[in-house]
């Protein structure tokens, strides 16, 4: 499971992760490159973060 994540919405895709997943996520910062091409999960915003099992 992969999540986009923009500032604002960083621990709803925690939340969301924990939930459904039932294990620990792992944060990772997306690159320069990364935050220009993708959106948050939830809204329009660009994605800052990614929030994955690996």
């Amino acid at each position: 499971m992969e999540l986009y994540c923009c500032q604002t919405h960083v621990g709803q895709g925690l939340d969301e992760f924990v939930a459904k997943t039932e294990s620990y996520p792992i944060l990772t910062e997306l690159s320069d490159s990364e935050k220009l091409s993708t959106k948050c999960n939830y809204c329009e915003e660009q994605a800052l973060y990614l929030v994955a099992d690996k």
